[in-house]
């Protein structure tokens, strides 16, 4: 069972990391090493979850926040990876209390792990004194799954490859945002399993193995991006998973009517899901749009944020 216990007092960091939106999330065929080349264009926004580390005798995770018990504390977690990793390329032991404060929907499509195990890595960075560079932490990031390197970068950013392969993007404006965050979570190889077997059943004759792997960007998503223009990005969202999650969670479409209805100027699942965005064109709409959504019922509660928001920031040392 998850112990809500926070880090001994002394001498420790903290790192805050966002979540993400995916704004174009376009899945293309299958690579040689089995992932799905994407096109994925990433939004860091502000719902955050703050890793701490601190020395101890043998590497231990803790969490504290909504829903922590669907997160592993053993070897699996990947901010306990993250650690490990770095680690091990400095010759050393990874003897870190890691404790996880959630704030981030667990399992809900806007990179909560990831962003852990992110946080965790500029965490151990700073508390080791390793004086790792970017390009070595991007690279650690890399081979611990394809959204971490963007949680560490924040911003707004194209991701190629499976996603790991990131070019910054220039943003012109915030974007107002609210999230239904749904009960339970939606695995992602599920999701693109599904999205592969839809494809098939599609009777268009395209199938994953006949798409590109490597899809592209919409030029007018990129456009309104650097722009600051949400009509014009709400035009242009789009999510080549949104039908396998809705296919795996049939009530996502109600939560993505409830949203529409509330005004709403797009409305799409959250990378794999099952939480859902809702783009607005300010903050108050934001607001109206996600009080709706909670009074619709369909969802179990709902959190407005902005972006971009900045990648993994250290809050304190000592």
């Amino acid at each position: 069972m998850n112990t809500p216990a926070r880090p001994a007092p002394g001498p420790g960091v903290t790192v805050r990391v966002p979540a993400k939106v995916n704004v174009q999330l376009a899945v293309g065929g299958r690579r040689p090493d089995g992932f799905h080349g994407l096109a994925n264009v990433f939004l860091a926004v502000g719902l955050y979850d703050e890793i701490t580390v601190t020395p101890a005798d043998a590497l231990r995770v803790t969490c504290s926040g909504p829903d922590t018990h669907h997160v592993p504390l053993d070897a699996t977690n990947l901010a306990a990876r993250a650690a490990t990793a770095l680690a091990r390329r400095h010759g050393r032991e990874p003897d870190v209390h890691i404790h996880i404060a959630k704030d981030i929907p667990v399992a809900g499509g806007m990179a909560g792990g990831s962003a852990d195990a992110a946080g965790a890595l500029a965490a151990c960075d700073a508390l080791w004194g390793t004086g790792a560079d970017r390009a070595e932490l991007l690279g650690i990031c890399a081979e611990l799954g394809s959204d971490v390197p963007f949680s560490l970068l924040g911003g707004a950013a194209l991701g190629r490859g499976r996603g790991e392969l990131l070019t910054p993007l220039d943003v012109g404006g915030a974007f107002h945002w609210a999230f239904a965050v749904a009960d339970g979570g939606l695995s992602t190889p599920a999701v693109y399993g599904e999205c592969d077997r839809l494809r098939e059943a599609s009777g268009t004759g395209a199938t994953t193995a006949d798409l590109p792997a490597d899809p592209d960007p919409s030029p007018a998503l990129l456009d309104a991006l650097r722009d600051g223009d949400p009509a014009a990005l709400a035009a242009a969202v789009s999510n080549d998973l949104q039908p396998a999650a809705v296919s795996l969670r049939p009530s996502l479409a109600a939560t993505l009517a409830a949203g529409t209805a509330a005004g709403a100027l797009a409305a799409l699942v959250s990378g794999s899901g099952p939480t859902t965005a809702f783009l607005a064109k300010d903050a108050a709409e934001a607001r109206t749009v996600a009080d709706a959504l909670l009074a619709s019922g369909t969802c179990r509660t709902a959190r407005v944020a902005t972006g971009p928001a900045p990648g993994a920031t250290v809050l304190r040392t000592g």
